[in-house]
């Protein structure tokens, strides 16, 4: 009986030692990319790392499969715990909308090298699994705030989740812009992205979220005076 337990033992330290080398692994990968640039190679990285890129092949099949990783390290480690700490209870709905959005623009500004990588490698591949996983996990932390202050309100929280994803849709792709860009300012790309997405939760609002009610209301554009 004690013979299985011995080798599940084993067998659980040998997975968890290989789980705990790859992050190790992809670490030094962002550390060295942030260093070296996106143009880096697979040798640079392995020389980073201290290791061949045949060790390197043990863990991650191909750079396509190490930029994979690299993502979702990134966001795990960087990306997604700056945008739950800007999500606080604390913070009224405006002030929350710029905090959430100046979070994630904030951290892509900060790390352009690794977010070219990671696109440069997945456009070669056309693959977007890695990057769309991403974006559908923070849309759904965000989509559980608001659906947490309309429900506050009253407020219909059907919409819920395709506002979260709209949102995070188009702070992700300003952001991609503005990195290829730089015709404007981190601080000027947050005040207009905020200004787009404020006038449309203040939309909402008027409607307590009600898809319906919008529709059968009257719009016109009209500047207050």
């Amino acid at each position: 009986m004690s013979v299985p337990e011995k080798v599940d033992g084993r067998s659980h330290r040998w997975r968890d030692h290989r789980i705990a080398r790859r992050r190790e692994l992809l670490d030094c990968t962002l550390a060295a990319i942030r260093q070296q640039g996106h143009n880096i190679g697979m040798d640079d990285i392995a020389s980073a790392n201290g290791v061949s890129k045949t060790v390197l092949y043990k863990h991650f099949a191909d750079k396509k499969g190490l930029a994979d990783a690299a993502m979702a390290r990134y966001v795990e480690t960087a990306l997604v715990p700056r945008i739950q700490d800007a999500m606080s209870d604390d913070l009224d709905e405006y002030h929350l909308t710029r905090a959430v959005i100046s979070a994630y623009v904030t951290t892509v500004a900060t790390d352009p090298e690794i977010y070219i990588y990671v696109h440069a490698n997945n456009a070669v591949s056309g693959n977007r699994d890695v990057i769309t996983a991403a974006e559908g996990l923070i849309a759904e932390l965000l989509a559980g705030v608001i659906a947490d202050r309309f429900r506050e309100r009253q407020f219909s929280t059907a919409g819920s989740m395709p506002i979260a994803f709209a949102m995070i849709g188009a702070v992700r792709l300003a952001s991609h812009w503005w990195i290829f860009d730089r015709t404007m300012t981190v601080d000027e790309l947050v005040d207009y992205l905020t200004m787009m997405v404020w006038g449309g939760i203040a939309g909402i609002a008027r409607a307590a979220g009600s898809a319906a009610t919008f529709t059968s209301a009257p719009h016109s554009l009209v500047v207050e005076s």
